[in-house]
């Protein structure tokens, strides 16, 4: 009986359940456009949550239609849930509408990829959870769809496991 408990546990573990982590720090930004100097994609994956931009932590695009950010994982994980800080100095509503994507795909710049969540508002230096249950991809994607706008964030976190070999699902 122990014997069983102790397999099921490595099961368990082996399938990402209790190996959650950050795993955007390793992950490669790139963006549709960048607003200037003090907004690189990678600054959204630096580990610093800082939510004030002029500090050089954040992202912001241009203005233009459908602005995109996407984070390449370089693996494809399965995907607990995504916590994004907002900027603190202005500009709560540029994310607004907002859809995270997620998946393998880089048909129309990863932005075909399935939907996670919508977000609605996240208040000025407010950082919010969206839960994924669980959806594997490679590629994160933020994009204001259908929309002709800046789109700005300060940090994006993504807690997940590396999807191994033996394909387990939860």
């Amino acid at each position: 009986m122990f014997l069983l408990g102790f397999i099921l546990l490595w099961i368990s573990a082996s399938c990402g359940t209790e190996q959650l982590q950050n795993v955007a720090l390793r992950g490669r930004a790139t963006h549709s456009t960048n607003f200037g100097g003090l907004s690189s994609a990678i600054n959204a994956i630096d580990g610093n949550v800082d939510p004030f931009y002029p500090r050089g932590s954040c992202f912001s695009s241009q203005s233009e239609p459908s602005p995109w950010w996407r984070l390449d994982l370089l693996e494809t994980y399965r995907i607990s849930h995504i916590t994004i800080t907002n900027r603190g100095d202005c500009c709560a509503d540029y994310i607004n509408g907002a859809e995270i994507l997620i998946g393998d795909s880089l048909a129309n710049n990863g932005n075909n990829n399935q939907r996670c969540a919508t977000i609605t508002s996240i208040p000025l230096a407010g950082t919010q959870n969206f839960l994924c249950n669980n959806m594997e991809g490679r590629y994160v994607n933020i994009i204001l769809p259908g929309k002709t706008g800046y789109l700005t964030f300060c940090e994006v976190q993504v807690f997940g496991a590396r999807v191994d070999q033996h394909n387990c699902k939860n």
